[in-house]
């Protein structure tokens, strides 16, 4: 499994990745990034411009985005990075999600223009309704639309559930020494009791709780930085000069990390898209269930998802890490440390006791977030496959009871399995994204004229 999810997340899944990125920024005539302060004032002002058609706000779209898209990756997928592909990587995080504003704009597009509305007048949308109802040649869209939907109810059991209930468990364990069954019990229990109430009660939790999570983290982690402020300046140097560089050691502050510049981009690149999951085509699906009166609005909030996740909250990771001293260093056993690990003694050097209390909560709630949003994801992929409604509540339920397996058992295994069918989503709705992109460069420049009152 392990050879297989090599390949799946090698050069050309990462090339393809970041090119259509790129080829979409230009096409949109980098409106998305122009545009950016337009969508987070949309975003902090809690925009009131949507339609009647929907299930949830806007607001509550991307909070239920973030809530699935915010997870262990920003604490352990950030230190892991630096580790295995050096500091620079950290400067292909930033390269990548920069891009990836435009990937994760278009996704959402579409997944507002092609919705439907199911039995019980839900909305249900995301890339393989755009495929269905977007291609012209109706076979190909079909067939890639049943391959995303499958990767996507796997996934959702993998990366969205057994993992970060794992994550949860070893935590609580390490923090307070709680068994992994009852955190396991206790986990499975709360998510079903949100899961239960569908999309309008995960609206609202996520809109309430994952704020509070970012703000909580983002405070925690600036405290850190302002104490690391010595060595700031050279941890920020070292980034860009290892992510630029052929071949470097760190030196310094970045202990004796050694990394080329390929390796940078490499772990940087696939890191990034790992957490903020721009090209995945997941966080789209959660797009189609919001009030807008317009698919490029809510493109452009949902946009920001990319922001806030990498931009924001994985840059106060890798800044801890780069100011810290603590990249390079070895366990007891002479092995890098890295991952939450790594992370954790970061935040304990600047902060004591209280830096590893901090970490291990914010692993806690980041991870209990994407179960509840990558639940969403699993229950509108299930059924765009089964075609009936009648089967979602009993999803539900095996859901939740899944995460006391997670919590309960050993996942190598898993963990590879999970990336392998991350990586195998992201096939189908790049290629979606290519065939469709006229439509979405359409829709970009006409609701640009809508927004200069036109």
């Amino acid at each position: 499994m392990k050879a297989i999810n090599d390949f799946v997340w090698g050069p050309v899944m990462l090339v393809l990745l970041m090119g259509t990125g790129i080829f979409l920024t230009i096409r949109l005539k980098f409106l998305p990034w122009r545009n950016l302060p337009y969508a987070l004032k949309m975003v902090f002002v809690r925009d009131k411009s949507g339609g009647e058609d929907g299930d949830i706000s806007g607001f509550q779209s991307l909070m239920t985005a973030l809530a699935a898209t915010i997870g262990t990756g920003n604490i352990v997928g950030v230190s892991t990075a630096m580790v295995m592909g050096g500091p620079g990587a950290f400067l292909w995080m930033w390269i990548s999600a920069l891009f990836g504003l435009s990937t994760k704009y278009a996704e959402s597009v579409l997944a507002v223009k092609y919705r439907e509305v199911n039995e019980n007048g839900e909305m249900c949308g995301g890339p393989m309704y755009a495929m269905k109802n977007g291609f012209k040649i109706k076979w190909i869209g079909l067939v890639l639309a049943f391959f995303f939907s499958l990767f996507t109810v796997f996934a959702s059991f993998g990366i969205g559930n057994m993992t970060q209930a794992n994550s949860i468990a070893e935590s609580m364990a390490g923090l307070w020494g709680t068994p992994h069954w009852l955190t396991g019990a206790v986990i499975a229990l709360l998510a079903l009791s949100i899961l239960i109430g569908g999309i309008k009660s995960i609206g609202r939790v996520c809109g309430f709780f994952v704020p509070k999570m970012a703000v909580f983290y983002f405070v925690m982690g600036i405290a850190v930085i302002y104490m690391n402020r010595a060595n700031l300046g050279q941890g920020i140097a070292m980034i860009f000069k290892m992510g630029l560089s052929p071949r470097a050691v760190a030196g310094g502050v970045g202990g004796t990390i050694v990394s080329g510049l390929f390796s940078s981009m490499r772990w940087g690149i696939a890191r990034g898209i790992f957490s903020n999951e721009a090209g995945l085509g997941s966080a789209p699906i959660v797009a189609a269930a919001a009030k807008t009166d317009h698919p490029s609005r809510q493109g452009y909030i949902n946009m920001t998802g990319t922001f806030f996740d990498t931009l924001v909250v994985c840059s106060v990771t890798g800044l801890i890490v780069a100011s810290s001293g603590v990249l390079g260093s070895v366990d007891s056993r002479g092995k890098l440390i890295t991952g939450a690990a790594l992370t954790m003694k970061a935040f304990e050097k600047a902060l004591g006791p209280a830096g590893e209390m901090c970490v291990g909560l914010g692993i806690v709630m980041f991870a209990f977030s994407t179960i509840i949003g990558w639940e969403y994801y699993g229950e509108k992929a299930l059924e765009y496959l089964v075609k009936k409604t009648s089967y979602i509540k009993l999803y539900r339920v095996v859901y939740s009871f899944v995460i006391f397996v997670g919590a309960t058992v050993p996942l190598q295994l898993v963990w590879n399995f999970s990336d392998t069918m991350n990586g195998l989503m992201a096939v189908p709705n790049l290629i979606c994204l290519l065939v469709l992109h006229k439509v979405v460069v359409k829709e970009c420049f006409r609701f640009e004229q809508i927004k200069k009152g036109r």
